[in-house]
């Protein structure tokens, strides 16, 4: 009971932050919130067995997304406040106020991953999702995988326009969500 109850007054909280992205379903932050209610899902229905058998090779792996996760996020967050700037973009005020900087950034993780806080609700959902794998969270974490993409194109169309070739030529440059891959 105490987890329902959780849940639901982080998915109303999620929903009130996000309020202003849902009445917009051509912006990014209208698929993130899907995103993050997902993982809220996956989270909820794995919880249980997080610390079951923690060595096991699954276990393992899953600590080290989550790990990588928090990393991904504090060094985004960092460096997005230290070189990005900020101006407020009232064509896009569904935004919040750290999405509107007024450089591309390209230093630090920004210098391989154009999208780190997209990677982070990647490495959080699959790390989330290794925690207990059956049918139900693999088509959830395929589901969550698949919004973060899409927001993730949806936000570089909007890069596009704001920041013009200066964007598009950094996306020559950097990948999606892991320095690496594509």
């Amino acid at each position: 009971m105490v987890r329902i109850g959780l849940f639901t007054v982080i998915g109303l909280l999620l929903l009130y932050v996000s309020r202003r992205a849902l009445t917009n379903p051509s912006v990014h932050g209208f698929y993130r919130f899907f995103v993050f209610e997902g993982i809220l899902v996956l989270v909820f229905l794995n919880y249980p067995y997080w610390f079951d058998r923690p060595w096991a090779p699954l276990h393992v792996i899953s600590w080290l997304l989550l790990s990588v996760s928090v990393f991904y996020i504090v060094e985004a967050v960092r460096i997005l406040r230290k070189h990005g700037g900020q101006r407020p973009r009232h064509e896009m005020p569904e935004n919040f106020s750290f999405e509107n900087t007024i450089y591309v950034v390209e230093t630090g993780l920004y210098r391989y991953v154009r999208h780190p806080m997209y990677g982070s609700l990647l490495f959080l959902g699959w790390g989330a999702f290794l925690k207990h794998v059956t049918l139900t969270t693999t088509g959830l974490v395929l589901v969550i995988t698949a919004l973060t993409i899409a927001a993730a194109r949806v936000e570089e169309k909007e890069n596009i326009r704001f920041f013009g070739s200066d964007y598009t030529d950094y996306m020559a440059r950097s990948k999606m969500f892991i320095p690496w891959l594509k």
